[in-house]
């Protein structure tokens, strides 16, 4: 992962932050993608529509003021989502014990993706258990893109209401008046 890639956003980061913060969550992160600049904000309580939007318009209004991207655009306010990027190490440690999907940059191996969990992250090293249980080791130096996988539960048995009591909620016979 190359950090310089979005060196020219850090004073974006720098008036964004403490805004967010201020707020009661945390900035996940920020990247621009042509015309938008999406800013992705987390929280332990979760963020609801109207957190979004009062977010959006505080910092839609220091934007504004401090006018720190050349060009017009648009401003992008989202949560990271259950399938997020990871692009900095602390997204990484967020994600230890997650189900993680890692494209390398090509290398002597020629591995270009890595699937399982993400067992450990340690001095810039990440530990990856796959599939047939061995223990992949990939420095973050050489990651190209990387993210998490979102794992649906067990399907619930045909024919079964999907409730634990096995209570329903059908009427059988006459009419209740």
């Amino acid at each position: 992962m190359n950090p310089d890639s979005q060196s020219h956003l850090e004073p974006i980061f720098s008036l964004v932050e403490p805004l967010v913060e201020a707020a009661g969550h945390d900035l996940y992160d920020i990247h621009q993608n042509g015309g938008t600049l999406a800013v992705l904000v987390d929280s332990e309580e979760g963020l609801g529509v109207d957190d979004l939007s009062g977010l959006s318009r505080s910092l839609s209004a220091a934007l504004d003021e401090h006018d720190p991207i050349p060009g017009r655009y648009t401003l992008e306010i989202s949560t990271p989502g259950v399938e997020r990027r990871l692009r900095q190490e602390k997204h990484f440690v967020g994600a230890v014990g997650e189900t993680v999907n890692i494209r390398t940059n090509p290398g002597p191996e020629g591995r270009r993706r890595v699937v399982g969990v993400l067992v450990a992250v340690e001095d810039g090293v990440l530990t990856i258990e796959t599939s047939d249980l061995d223990a992949s080791k990939v420095p973050l130096t050489e990651i190209e893109k990387a993210r998490t996988v979102f794992e649906w539960g067990p399907a619930p048995k045909p024919g079964s209401s999907g409730k634990k009591n096995g209570s329903n909620n059908n009427h059988k016979g006459g009419s209740r008046r």
